[in-house]
């Protein structure tokens, strides 16, 4: 058997047609014939023929790409959204191309010229620490949705986004609702979605008559940032009840502090992250947590993608959906 990838030419000799009729037939046109649609497609099953997918865009001046920028990999929530964006673009006969910036700005920067560079038709960008500068760059080249952040905005930019101050005010009110007063936060760095559910979780302490037990420790959203601000939260007050944690990774990492210290999770100490990541619901102690719709947020997102695809002059949007309260094995009644 010959090693020698088969061409466009050699599907066109084996079906007996020319080779601009193959190109239409691959290309879905529908000048061909289902007769010679079908010895075509024949044709190139058997010979092993796969398309030139830089070629046929060349050709037609269409990537059928769409790029997506994820803040990291270790996160899962982010694994989440992508599955809801993959969905929504693979039933429109595209592909993804998916890049990862790992929390750096200059090689975010350099992921997404590359994106650009190869021509996406739509840019999908999950992350929570973007710069809005760079966003409204690539909003100049094709259509930008951003998922997790409201605050950025521009020419041909739209945002799908939970509410997170609303999310902030709730887990508190969960926790006052099981006796909780105590209740302090561990907070997610500096970041919008980070500030959004500390100022939720400030409104709600205020609006419970509790804003004399408001104590915030600086982390972020990895579990050893959540292990260490709550370790130092539990040393600074050994009367906490309840911790807020700025998302789930980080609440996972305040269980184990909270271990550490000798402190029973749920009966001695209450623990609620947010996200609603499927593998905080896995183990033997599952995470109580304000749950957004992760997948449905992708979905939403590449919706929007291809709106604006099909109709550039399409309006804008600017969407915010709603967190859960999804308790589970990390909340109880407040002891005593």
């Amino acid at each position: 058997m010959s090693s020698t990838r088969p061409t466009i030419n050699d599907v066109a000799a084996r079906a007996g047609v020319s080779k601009s009729l193959v190109s239409l037939a691959i290309r879905g046109s529908d000048r061909v014939s289902d007769e010679s649609r079908e010895a075509i497609l024949r044709a190139a099953d058997e010979l092993g023929y796969r398309p030139n997918a830089a070629a046929r865009s060349l050709a037609d001046r269409r990537s059928r790409t769409i790029g997506v920028l994820l803040h990291d990999l270790h996160n899962p929530v982010f694994a989440q959204v992508l599955d809801g964006v993959q969905e929504i673009v693979r039933s429109h006969g595209y592909r993804t191309m998916l890049v990862t910036g790992h929390g750096d700005s200059q090689r975010e920067r350099a992921e997404l010229a590359a994106l650009l560079d190869f021509q996406v038709e739509g840019l999908i960008l999950i992350s929570h620490r973007l710069d809005p500068a760079l966003a409204r760059q690539a909003a100049r080249e094709c259509p930008v949705v951003i998922v997790m952040r409201h605050d950025i905005t521009g020419r041909g930019i739209s945002t799908v986004c939970a509410d997170d101050v609303r999310a902030g005010r709730e887990a508190v009110e969960q926790l006052v609702s099981l006796g909780h007063s105590r209740i302090a936060h561990v907070s997610g760095g500096e970041n919008r979605v980070a500030a959004d559910r500390e100022q939720g979780y400030r409104e709600a302490m205020a609006e419970a008559g509790l804003s004399e037990h408001v104590l915030v420790e600086a982390g972020d959203f990895t579990e050893a940032g959540g292990r260490v601000a709550a370790a130092r939260l539990l040393e600074r007050d050994p009367g906490i009840t309840g911790l807020v944690v700025a998302n789930d990774l980080s609440a996972l990492g305040a269980v184990v502090a909270a271990q550490e210290a000798d402190r029973s999770v749920p009966s001695d100490l209450s623990i609620v992250g947010f996200d609603g990541m499927s593998l905080a619901a896995l183990g033997s102690l599952t995470l109580t947590t304000m749950a957004q719709p992760l997948e449905e947020m992708g979905r939403e997102a590449a919706e929007r993608v291809f709106r604006r695809i099909d109709s550039p002059g399409a309006r804008i949007t600017h969407d915010q959906v709603v967190s859960s309260w999804l308790p589970r094995g990390t909340t109880a009644p407040a002891p005593g």
